[in-house]
């Protein structure tokens, strides 16, 4: 699986709603600005929800294409970043349903949580994701871990470290419940950690 780097940008002083205003007054530096703003985590994000560089690549266009022809009726008072990854979320849904890699019912975002088991509930001693990345050389095991997450925890978890939005900002993103976007997240770390068992388990076994 080709690695999809993370690129960090510098935001700019002016605000997303300026630069929105100056576009639609015929101002293409302040699109590039937007585009420089916002792409490095776009792409970041499209690219290891679908592990695909190409794809991502096709998909960080269409975002910004829709942007551009959405800019008239958008409400150009507030920040575009939850917009923009809205958008390039559902693009990502189209993609794996355009490949039919998964079934339709397991993309759906849902507004209802699951009943948590009483497994859930008990806590977890064991050092995080992040935790363990940050003491191993296991970015490439982690980003591999991420990407075999069903769906809808994979969008949440991807949406918190790669874009670092808040759980009210990715509810708005996912169009469900804030309180679902945690029990999601939550329920990813144990997913994760039992990957990252399994393959230090395999690597020491090799």
């Amino acid at each position: 699986m080709q690695l999809c780097e993370r690129v960090t940008s510098q935001p700019g002083a002016v605000s997303d709603g300026a630069l929105a205003q100056r576009v639609l007054k015929g101002d293409q530096q302040a699109f590039e600005q937007l585009v420089q703003r916002y792409s490095a985590s776009l792409f970041t994000y499209i690219c290891r929800f679908l592990t695909d560089t190409d794809a991502a690549s096709d998909i960080l266009q269409q975002v910004w294409t829709q942007l551009y022809l959405s800019l008239p009726t958008l409400r150009t008072g507030e920040p575009l970043k939850g917009w923009l990854f809205r958008v390039a979320h559902n693009r990502c849904l189209d993609e794996l349903r355009r490949k039919r890699a998964i079934h339709f019912s397991e993309i759906q975002a849902s507004g209802e949580q699951d009943d948590l088991s009483p497994l859930d509930l008990i806590p977890d001693t064991s050092p995080l994701p992040e935790e363990v990345a940050e003491r191993h050389d296991v970015q490439e095991i982690l980003q591999e871990a991420i990407a075999n997450l069903p769906p809808k925890f994979r969008a949440v978890v991807l949406l918190r470290y790669t874009a670092q939005l808040s759980f009210a900002e990715i509810a708005q993103v996912l169009q469900m419940p804030e309180a679902t976007a945690k029990t999601y997240f939550q329920r990813s770390k144990p997913l994760l950690r039992a990957a990252l068992r399994n393959q230090f388990q395999l690597t020491a076994a090799g």
